[in-house]
């Protein structure tokens, strides 16, 4: 009897190199970004990197929406502290020049590239280039041959669209792929994952939820689809799509990370909800500390909690926190107490020992 292979599915893809960053084969869940800059400015450009960079942003992306922004690109693939990747749509010829200008990889969607032979051009160019090519597929870019069926659901449509493109690739001698099929739906999004999962078990997947909206429900969104993809052990690389500053992408996408138990970058705050019996302005305090924790990186778990009876055995497993009542808060660590402060100087006593034990 041959044995279950028990490996996760993002374990079983095949790697590709992004620049210096590992996408599949059990590399760590990279976190994407695209930047909202003019691309043919890349003064305006490199700042917003870094600035995602700064945030925790691992793989960009830029769009080249013509020719004229071809120089700019070339400037930002110089400077830029992240791998850029060149998000291409209709003109094959701007995917190669990309490839020439210092692009770590190519998004395209086949579907809009036009003819095959376009489509071979920018595979044998990325090739040559040593870079991968990111597939995108999604409502705007089926392969015609699928896009009209009526037989085929949405889903069907999707996957049986990206199968046919990485056969292509294949048949080119292409297998530096990684694959994404977005929609906006949560059940659209899982069930798409899931099929591709099993349909071509050895290719990267790049996941989040697209066009998701703005920052509440586009965060709930990507938080419902990519959330349960990853518990399963499917995705690669995410980019959760929000129509807000794209910082707040990488911030949402690394809170995800941590909730799910993959990667952990900046502090988990745990508070509680908060009932009849909080004698203390914990919804304040839990703020202000959420506020002050934007400039901590130790990956540590800082409780807030409303009772000062119950709440450091409540947070047993938080590195270090507070439990107010009355006037007066209990600063704990590891469920331990420390001492006990007054309510006015609890978030500075919190801080000030979070400076001391994790700096």
């Amino acid at each position: 009897m041959s044995k279950i292979d028990a490996r996760l599915p993002r374990e079983l893809t095949h790697r590709v190199s992004v620049g210096g960053v590992k996408v599949g084969g059990g590399a760590p869940v990279s976190v994407q970004s695209m930047c909202t800059t003019d691309t043919a400015d890349p003064t305006a450009t490199l700042a917003q990197i870094r600035e995602l960079a700064d945030a925790g942003c691992e793989i960009i992306r830029v769009a080249i929406p013509g020719a004229a922004a071809l120089d700019g690109f070339r400037e930002i693939c110089a400077a830029s502290p992240l791998p850029v990747v060149a998000d291409i749509h209709f003109d094959h010829t701007l995917a190669i020049e990309a490839c020439r200008r210092g692009a770590a990889a190519l998004r395209v969607n086949p579907g809009n590239i036009g003819s095959w032979d376009k489509v071979d051009a920018v595979i044998d160019e990325a090739g040559a280039a040593g870079i991968p090519i990111r597939i995108g597929v999604n409502a705007g870019s089926l392969d015609p041959a699928f896009a009209e069926r009526e037989d085929l659901t949405f889903v069907e449509k999707l996957v049986g669209s990206a199968t046919s493109f990485v056969a292509h690739f294949r048949d080119r001698g292409f297998d530096d792929m990684v694959l994404s099929a977005k929609a906006h739906g949560v059940p659209t999004t899982v069930e798409v994952n899931r099929a591709l999962s099993r349909e071509l078990p050895e290719v990267p997947l790049h996941i989040g939820v697209t066009e998701a909206g703005t920052a509440r429900q586009g965060t709930v969104k990507n938080a419902a689809a990519v959330g349960a993809l990853l518990m399963e052990g499917i995705g690669d690389t995410i980019r959760l799509s929000l129509t807000a500053d794209p910082v707040e992408e990488v911030n949402v996408a690394w809170d995800l990370l941590s909730a799910v138990g993959l990667r952990q970058l900046r502090p988990e705050l745990v508070s509680c909800p908060t009932c009849g019996r909080c004698q203390w302005d914990l919804m304040g305090v839990a703020s202000e500390v959420e506020r002050r924790l934007s400039g901590v990186r130790s990956p540590i778990t800082v409780a807030v909690m409303g009772c000062v009876v119950n709440g450091p055995g409540e947070a047993r497993g938080a590195d270090i926190g507070l439990a107010g009542g009355r006037g007066k808060a209990v600063l704990f660590a590891s469920g331990e107490k420390i001492r006990t402060v007054d309510e006015a100087d609890a978030v500075d006593e919190l801080f000030a020992e979070i400076e001391r034990r994790f700096s």
